[in-house]
């Protein structure tokens, strides 16, 4: 019953899974990220006090969500490698790292703009 559950622990297994489908995966990312951007930036409406420079709150806060998101995620990925010694644990945790960095990066340059 819980088979493939175990199953996600083991590298082989889980790489051919992510192999088919990180692009179709990127895909949807890259157009909703799209979406987000233009919508927040080009459709939303100004504020009243602050015109059109609040527009750009709308990129800064769930960059910085997603990079909380992702270390939270980290954590609780490198808590698994460690406690029960999943190697999928590690391998998610360092493939998380660049992604939180590069949203955090953001956060900070759109937060200081704002």
């Amino acid at each position: 019953m819980w088979t493939w559950f175990y199953r996600l622990a083991s590298p082989p297994h889980v790489y051919g899974i992510t192999g088919r489908l990180a692009p179709w995966l990127l895909l949807v990312a890259a157009s909703l990220i799209g979406y987000g951007i233009v919508v927040g930036l080009a459709f939303a409406p100004p504020d009243y006090q602050q015109g059109d420079a609040f527009r750009i709150i709308y990129v800064h806060a769930p960059n910085a969500w997603l990079s909380l998101f992702c270390y939270t995620t980290m954590a609780v990925a490198g808590a698994i490698g460690l406690i029960w010694r999943i190697k999928m644990g590690h391998a998610v945790a360092a493939a998380t790292a660049p992604i939180g960095a590069s949203f955090t990066l953001v956060a900070l340059v759109t937060g200081s703009l704002w």
